[in-house]
């Protein structure tokens, strides 16, 4: 059997389902990697399902060596990212996965990063998704940790892949432990009520996935508004929103949502969080059927912890302390089902404002991500 390493562009269904199943084979050996759902990471790879891509243009390809895949890598040219930054060409690595060798690394870096020259790119950028809702860094702390399923798991040699081609520090993402406390402190209620009455803010829960659904394009709107300043995001057209509420809405549980109003009805913030599904998914393997289903039906409905996956407020009211008045709506939900932890997905270094909302809670950093730049020279 040859040992040579060739590169494929995947043009193919059977080659798609090779790239996907890539990290099922590297990872297999980890106890830390949460597994996606290879159905959703199909999708997300598709045109026909995935609406990012009509504004996005994207190259996948797979490393071989023999009949063996070790590895993939995707490039991105996301135009209404583009468009955001003032014309800046600069395109996007994604779902970068490879075994430790040399060979086969630069072998993926110089071909997707001659594929963005041909697009007129003149920086790349990652890992980066096509939104900030899809997969983004690579782990360079917290290796002995296991992530949300809004987060990533990277290889502890990955990083010095990218370092070792020439790619330096853009920014980082930092995610949390958080411990809540049997009985929240005094001066935080106190704080959480003195903001309500100080703003005339009410916060609002759920009990069904009715009303959840019916809120949840104005969650999609507030999200844009608050999330699009921010690296790597940009304002999401309607068929994308739509795309990821669809995607979302059948695992979200309506009593770990929280909206807060103002005195008109309109929306000032909202907290996203989920009983943790990671070793669910675990026990799932990427696949829902014969029993994947069940782990995941089971982790939903008798949460030991919970992942936060987001935390929004309009901008103009950010410093308000509207963040700590949604945790502390959080804490009362986790508190009667008997939940202590918390796992955050990952925050921007410099989101100063959002990493604030720790401050009340006993919390630990435990996790950092990276996203690499590297100029690409003509």
């Amino acid at each position: 059997m040859s040992r040579r390493i060739t590169i494929h562009v995947v043009d193919t269904p059977a080659r798609l389902r090779a790239f996907v199943r890539v990290p099922y084979r590297l990872y297999r050996d980890n106890k830390y990697w949460v597994p996606p759902m290879i159905n959703d990471e199909l999708a997300a790879l598709n045109k026909a399902t995935n609406p990012a891509l009509d504004f996005c243009d994207m190259r996948m390809w797979i490393l071989r060596r023999g009949r063996h895949t070790i590895g993939r890598i995707a490039a991105i040219v996301n135009h209404q990212w583009i468009a955001k930054n003032n014309g800046r060409l600069c395109g996007r690595l994604s779902r970068y996965d490879c075994i430790d060798d040399i060979a086969a690394s630069r072998l993926l870096f110089t071909t997707a990063e001659a594929w963005l020259r041909r697009q007129g790119m003149h920086e790349v950028e990652g890992p980066l998704g096509f939104t900030n809702l899809d997969h983004q860094g690579v782990l360079i702390e917290g290796f002995d940790r296991m992530p949300s399923v809004g987060s990533e798991y990277s290889m502890p040699y990955y990083h010095t892949h990218f370092e070792r081609e020439g790619y330096t520090k853009v920014i980082d993402w930092l995610e949390f432990r958080i411990t809540f406390p049997t009985e929240l402190p005094e001066k935080s209620l106190r704080v959480a009520n003195g903001i309500a009455e100080r703003y005339n803010l009410h916060c609002r829960s759920f009990t069904t996935k009715t009303e959840l659904k019916q809120e949840a394009p104005r969650i999609f709107t507030l999200f844009n508004d608050a999330f699009s300043r921010l690296f790597g995001a940009y304002p999401f057209p309607e068929k994308l929103m739509r795309f990821y509420i669809d995607k979302y809405m059948p695992i979200l549980q309506p009593r770990y949502v929280k909206i807060v109003e103002d005195s008109e009805g309109q929306l000032a913030g909202f907290i996203i969080a989920l009983p943790s599904l990671s070793r669910a998914m675990q026990r799932a393997q990427g696949k829902l059927w014969p029993l994947g289903w069940w782990h995941i039906m089971q982790a939903l409905r008798h949460p030991t912890e919970i992942d936060l996956l987001l935390t929004g407020v309009r901008p103009e009211l950010q410093r308000m302390g509207i963040a700590a008045l949604l945790m502390n709506e959080l804490w009362q939900t986790a508190q009667t089902d008997g939940v202590r932890f918390v796992e955050t997905t990952g925050m921007l270094e410099d989101n100063h404002v959002a990493l604030q909302m720790w401050k009340s809670f006993d919390h630990e950093q435990h996790k950092r991500k990276r996203c690499y730049g590297k100029r690409l020279t003509l």
